[in-house]
């Protein structure tokens, strides 16, 4: 089942809220940014060029794993922890939230509260 992107604006708006949170965004399954972006004042650390190929890379990776579901469950989220950022990905049906955040983050705390503002559809995560 498909997870209601109706109000992801509003969704990344709210994530983009968190201290810890430097960038969010909803990326469609070619790697191409449909909303969100960076938290106002943070600088990337990367060229658009750059980005774009992290976009294209992430939503690869995402939908390779999916081969696994039908074993193992859906994947909930993914992270890798570099020296200078933490890389957050929440499949959404065929598209993906990407985060990135401060690298002393607590990876499993800030999924929490991600999950928790994505709303329903992740209800599965919680044990309803």
């Amino acid at each position: 089942m498909a997870p209601d992107l109706g109000n992801i604006d509003e969704k990344i708006k709210s994530i983009l809220q968190d201290p810890e949170i430097r960038f969010c965004a909803l990326l469609d399954s070619s790697g191409k940014k449909i909303a969100g972006g960076f938290k106002e004042g943070v600088i990337p650390l990367e060229t658009d060029e750059e980005r774009r190929l992290i976009f294209q890379d992430l939503v690869a990776r995402v939908a390779k794993r999916r081969m696994f579901d039908y074993n193992m469950g859906r994947v909930k989220y993914s992270a890798s922890r570099r020296e200078k950022v933490v890389m957050m990905s929440f499949p959404l049906g065929d598209n993906v939230l990407m985060i990135t955040a401060e690298p002393h983050v607590n990876i499993d705390r800030l999924a929490y509260r991600i999950i928790k503002k994505l709303g329903s559809q992740w209800g599965q995560f919680f044990g309803r």
